[in-house]
């Protein structure tokens, strides 16, 4: 019986013997695959924890800066945040922060870096979008109409179709183009949802120019 049993046992290891022979490298590799896949993915989620830990805290001091109006330690803050954690949401809200506060102190040409910076670096589209938004704005309050028309001509996420086509309205009539201004603030309305607030904006400007919408 036990003879039996050695034979067996011997007949066992031969086979796992012959599959390991046969199959053993390639195992070990998938293993060390996954493995150093397994490793690389925690690396990477720690890294990313660590920038955006970094990035809140820089954010937060750009606000204490912004809270305190001092010019000096807001500009060092968000270039600090610019420089090394550019990628992150919190350096795109920092710059529209900044270009708010800039730009409630009429500080137009901070305003106006800060929201460039944004629109050209920002890695949600939607801040991107926003950022073009107000840049356009900032544009088109220092008569630089066809620099805000640009910028308004961005591609843009399908959200801000409505406030796009009223700013290139306004764009338009401060231009002096009322036909162009009114096919905005147009498409304004029909791209704005049924009672919403913001449609009675549109509507006051196109009464102003003449349009009855009744």
């Amino acid at each position: 019986m036990a003879t039996h049993l050695d034979l067996e046992e011997q007949e066992q290891i031969d086979q796992l013997k012959h599959f390991w022979n046969k199959w053993g490298t390639l195992i070990t590799t998938v293993l060390v695959v996954v493995m150093g896949g397994f490793a690389a993915w925690n690396g990477y989620q720690y890294w990313q924890n660590r920038q955006a830990s970094q990035a809140s805290a820089l954010s937060s001091a750009v606000e204490a800066a912004v809270n305190s109006g001092d010019k000096i330690r807001i500009d060092q803050a968000f270039g600090d945040l610019r420089s090394n954690y550019g990628g992150t949401i919190q350096a795109a809200h920092a710059g529209l922060l900044v270009a708010k506060a800039a730009g409630d102190k009429g500080q137009m040409d901070d305003a106006k870096a800060a929201l460039t910076w944004v629109a050209d670096n920002a890695s949600d589209e939607g801040l991107k979008a926003t950022a073009r938004v107000r840049l356009a704005a900032v544009l088109l309050n220092s008569q630089a109409y066809d620099e805000a028309l640009k910028q308004l001509n961005t591609k843009m996420p399908t959200e801000f179709d409505a406030v796009v086509a009223d700013h290139k309205g306004d764009v338009y009539l401060a231009k002096g183009d009322k036909a162009q201004a009114i096919e905005s603030y147009k498409a304004a309305l029909q791209k704005t949802e049924p009672g919403v607030e913001y449609r009675n904006v549109i509507s006051v400007k196109l009464n102003a120019l003449g349009e009855d919408l009744k």
